[in-house]
């Protein structure tokens, strides 16, 4: 029998998994996705990549920022020049690369959707779409909202994560045949609340002008049902007013909806676990906005795996 699943394959769950194989146990790591790394997330189209989730990533603690060191010093993780006080690292070549170097000898079982969990006895039954997985212990890292359809909306984990609120945000990836006015961008009270080129990231493809927008909340809000196409049409006008260029300038445009994006109310712990300790909860909406604060949560889930056993 498996000792651990870990459900998701994002930064709590690659931190959970990662820190449970350096003690020896040999967690499965499931994900209905094709990629690792959640919203750290690069898309790639022909010669373009833009880094359409996540777009740098620092650290407030000291064991997070001696994490990113080691990424860098290897060469996973480059630093973004920024006038702030703490280091802005990314990835290279593209954000994607920080999860695909946490995911490096784990067994990670990608397009794998699990419909629902159950516990029998001393052990959790995976029900999957042609098969069950039996495990000892589970670890859910998916967003808040998306805990109940797996264990119901009766199980008592479920109410206890009732503070908790997660905001959408949409996504514009535009190539730009234009003078560059700036190479990134943040304001909260915009619609485009940040504007950056990703291309002035290290080790990005040369040329023509990669940006990447992303939309405040209420905007996010108001455009989120629609399909990718009116979305794009609905940001490119407003990406091009910030640029000072016309759509003819525009090469290529798309979007990306992140329905659960930001953390705007966190728990303000760790985790949540069962009172068996078998069934755990947790990701970035535990703690914060970011990915250091997914990370403090999968590991610390690890911990207290560790510790029970």
């Amino acid at each position: 029998m498996i000792p651990v699943v870990i459900i998701g394959s994002g930064i709590a769950g690659l931190a959970c998994a990662r820190t449970l194989a350096a003690a020896g146990l040999a967690p499965v790591v499931l994900d209905k996705g094709r990629g690792i790394g959640g919203r750290v997330a690069t898309r790639r189209v022909g010669a373009m990549q833009f880094d359409h989730g996540a777009q740098y990533v620092t650290a407030q603690s000291p064991g997070f920022e001696a994490l990113l060191s080691v990424l860098h010093t290897d060469g996973t993780l480059a630093r973004w020049p920024d006038e702030g006080d703490r280091s802005r690292y990314v990835g290279r070549p593209g954000m994607s690369a920080l999860a695909k170097a946490l995911g490096v000898g784990l067994d990670i079982r990608q397009g794998v959707q699990v419909k629902g969990i159950t516990q029998i006895g001393d052990s959790w039954a995976l029900q999957l779409s042609d098969s069950v997985l039996q495990t000892r212990r589970v670890v859910l890292t998916v967003p808040a909202p998306q805990v109940a359809g797996l264990l119901g909306a009766e199980h008592s984990l479920v109410a206890d994560l009732a503070p908790v609120r997660l905001a959408p945000c949409l996504t514009l990836m535009a190539a730009v045949t234009a003078p560059v006015p700036f190479a990134s961008r943040q304001d909260r009270d915009d619609p485009l609340a940040w504007i950056a080129l990703d291309n002035s990231k290290p080790d990005r493809p040369p040329g023509t002008g990669l940006w990447v927008a992303q939309a405040g909340k209420d905007f996010s809000e108001r455009h989120l049902e629609q399909d990718a196409p009116t979305i794009a049409n609905a940001m490119l006008p407003l990406l091009c007013d910030r640029l000072g260029v016309t759509v003819d300038c525009v090469t290529h445009a798309a979007a990306h909806r992140w329905r659960y994006a930001r953390v705007t109310q966190a728990l303000d712990q760790r985790f949540l676990t069962s009172a068996d300790g078998t069934l755990h909860l947790g990701g970035d909406w535990c703690v914060g906005p970011r990915i250091e604060a997914a990370w403090q949560s999968g590991a610390a889930i690890a911990h207290d795996i560790l510790a029970r056993a």
